[in-house]
């Protein structure tokens, strides 16, 4: 295939949370980078975070009126059927103007009516599953489509054997080989060299339960003379901000520089999204996981349960926090050796060029119907 002369159309939908959206804009990316002149097109959910996120990357995006479905009775659910019809209406009307090559789907309520229009149509579809537990959209529209790239080794009981290629999740490229990168993750958060990091992700807007148990382990942290790098979020910021005046305690909404972030830690702690676990896996430290139990089909406790069946990092429920967390991060304290095993068994897991990998089996794709 000649891709400086090829130029595709291609739709894309993903969104709801940032591990459905960023890996969308990712692919697209790369295939901007393989079909110039190329044109692309986003389905979303509208008022969801993908109708602001996705302009902000530069690409267009279309709103489809679909949500999911809550687990008890509500007007949500009551209107879903409408819902589901008027998205499968519009999903109709947008292929039918728009004639897309190929649709792809990384996830979200707006990837199921777009997807199973264009399989009904017979144009080639791919689904990308970031985690170890698939959610009901993929595995329905799994049936018909042409391709399916998973992150996680095992998912032949959920999807057809034939379709699943093992590509890992798109991760971002600051990530590999950050341990060049420790003296100026250092510098970047003003660190004492001598002493441990700890990180600690609570995602964009921020995890409750982690915040709760950082907080009531600041005295146990200062003990063991570790510093700390604390991302609540910004629905905690305002909340936990005056722990900055602490010595050895930094408070961020953000971090802008996740890199450096990332380079300066040797313990963190985590949420176990998809995306979360893949950098993770890339980074290469130890880990100990937090998964939020209030997930669909509680696939970040699989998510974590699929590394530390490895023996690649720790996984502690919430549930489990206060009788359990404070001998998991001694264990790590107080063995280097445990820490570089830890290390060592999750970067072995790494996926690292997944980005490139997907847009392969896209490219694969174009050639059906040419």
């Amino acid at each position: 295939m000649n891709n400086s002369q090829s130029t595709y159309k291609f739709i894309l939908s993903g969104g709801g949370t940032g591990g459905h959206i960023y890996p969308a804009i990712a692919i697209a990316n790369e295939l901007k980078l393989r079909f110039p002149g190329s044109k692309f097109l986003f389905v979303g959910a509208k008022d969801r975070m993908e109708m602001e996120k996705v302009p902000q990357a530069g690409f267009k995006i279309e709103g489809l009126w679909i949500s999911g479905i809550q687990r008890k009775l509500t007007l949500k659910n009551l209107m879903f059927p409408f819902k589901l019809m008027s998205s499968l209406f519009k999903s109709r009307r947008i292929i039918n103007t728009y004639k897309p090559n190929v649709v792809i789907g990384t996830g979200g309520f707006a990837s199921g009516p777009l997807l199973q229009v264009a399989n009904s149509k017979g144009i080639p579809t791919l689904i990308q599953e970031q985690n170890s537990y698939p959610g009901i959209t993929n595995k329905l529209l799994s049936k018909k489509t042409n391709s399916i790239c998973v992150a996680y080794e095992g998912l032949e009981c959920f999807f057809p054997k034939d379709k699943i290629v093992l590509t890992g999740n798109p991760i971002r490229k600051d990530l590999i080989e950050i341990e060049n990168k420790k003296i100026s993750g250092l510098s970047e958060f003003n660190l004492d060299k001598n002493k441990l990091t700890l990180l600690v992700l609570g995602g964009s807007l921020g995890a409750r339960r982690v915040n709760q148990l950082i907080e009531s382990k600041l005295e146990f942290f200062k003990t063991h003379d570790i510093q700390l790098i604390w991302q609540c979020g910004k629905l905690y910021q305002e909340q936990y901000s005056k722990y900055n005046a602490n010595d050895n305690v930094q408070v961020h909404a953000f971090l802008n520089t996740m890199d450096l972030a990332y380079a300066a830690s040797d313990i963190i702690i985590s949420r176990s999204g998809a995306s979360s676990v893949s950098e993770l896996c890339v980074v290469g430290k130890p880990v100990i996981f937090i998964p939020s139990p209030n997930v669909a089909e509680d696939h970040q406790t699989k998510n974590a349960q699929a590394i530390t069946d490895k023996n690649a990092a720790i996984l502690v429920k919430e549930s489990q926090l206060d009788s359990d967390f404070n001998t998991a991060f001694e264990k790590l304290l107080k063995s280097e050796e445990s820490r570089n095993i830890l290390g060592k068994n999750i970067k072995e897991l790494a996926l690292i060029n997944a980005t490139k990998d997907i847009a392969d089996e896209v490219e694969k794709l174009l050639r059906i119907n040419e």
